[in-house]
């Protein structure tokens, strides 16, 4: 399959690329990131979670970076509601989509959300009903698409079958996460087609993390299979706190150069983007993981 002539990039840095960070992250600092992420020409960009802040202490300002961004026009302002009191809250806030996360390992959505993949499942239908009448999309997000830290390999029927039911409750797109970032080309093509049996292609999107460095290449092996959304994070912020060893999701400057160099297109400034990853790697006093990034800033900080 010839590749799509242009991706839609989702950034997610501000969002799962911030909360796992160890040290607090001002709200300012989140607003301005915000800010200079839709400046380069991302039209969807994932902001906060409204999740409880003793399990991520990172987002308990979701409301404050809500209601404060100045949103630009043609950019999509989104947020993670895991159940129905966080969908109130961001509905309150001005939320322009949201999104759900379920997994395709049931020992990871025990670790992660404290029940059973049906289960969570089941806790969907009324936030998928209510953001319905709130005339809200929601995307769904499925991990351990390519592996899990318990239960190792993972088959692509149990993806697509989740997949299938996020995409049956009403879920718009289906965003699919190698969340310990383990998945080889040949792996990821498989669970394309697997899952793409269930769900209308034009609906899926990769969510790829780089611990073993296969993050491109597996995004690579997709885009032949016709993904055209691909999931990213500015400097490759990111990882997953209950995924010992996950080094976080792939840099969107590297997925950005490498869809220039397919003369794919995504309406981004690559050096606006290079710029901004090495500004929140400064903010933070953190490596940027993004090569491209890093290869395009040179010593005096110029691009």
């Amino acid at each position: 399959m010839p590749f799509a002539s242009a991706v839609r990039l989702v950034e997610v840095g501000p969002r799962d690329g911030l909360q796992n960070e160890p040290e607090p992250i001002s709200t300012q600092t989140k607003l301005e990131l915000i800010d200079r992420l839709g400046a380069t020409g991302l039209g969807y960009i994932e902001a906060a979670s409204f999740v409880s802040p003793k399990w991520v202490p990172q987002m308990a300002d979701h409301r404050e970076v809500m209601w404060n961004l100045a949103r630009l026009d043609g950019v999509t302002y989104a947020a993670l509601t895991p159940n129905l009191k966080g969908l109130e809250s961001a509905l309150e806030c001005g939320a322009q989509e949201v999104a759900v996360f379920g997994a395709a390992s049931e020992a990871f959505s025990q670790k992660n959300i404290n029940c059973s993949v049906a289960e969570s499942l089941e806790r969907f239908a009324p936030i998928l009903e209510r953001a319905w009448q709130a005339n809200v999309r929601v995307r769904g997000y499925v991990s351990c698409v390519l592996g899990c830290p318990y239960e190792g390999e993972i088959a692509p029927a149990r993806v697509a079958e989740v997949a299938k039911a996020l995409h049956e409750m009403g879920c718009y797109e289906i965003s699919l996460g190698d969340t310990i970032g383990t998945g080889t080309p040949l792996k990821a093509k498989r669970m394309v087609e697997a899952v793409a049996r269930e769900v209308p292609l034009a609906q899926l999107a990769a969510h790829f993390h780089d611990t073993y460095g296969q993050a491109l290449t597996n995004l690579y092996a997709v885009l032949e299979e016709g993904i055209a959304v691909i999931d990213s994070s500015v400097a490759g912020l990111g990882g997953c706190p209950y995924a010992k060893g996950a080094s976080g999701n792939v840099a969107s400057e590297d997925v950005v150069y490498l869809l220039d160099g397919l003369g794919i297109e995504t309406g981004v400034d690559l050096e606006a983007l290079a710029t901004t990853g090495r500004w929140i790697c400064e903010q933070m006093r953190r490596p940027n993981r993004s090569r491209v990034g890093v290869a395009l800033i040179g010593a005096a900080g110029e691009v």
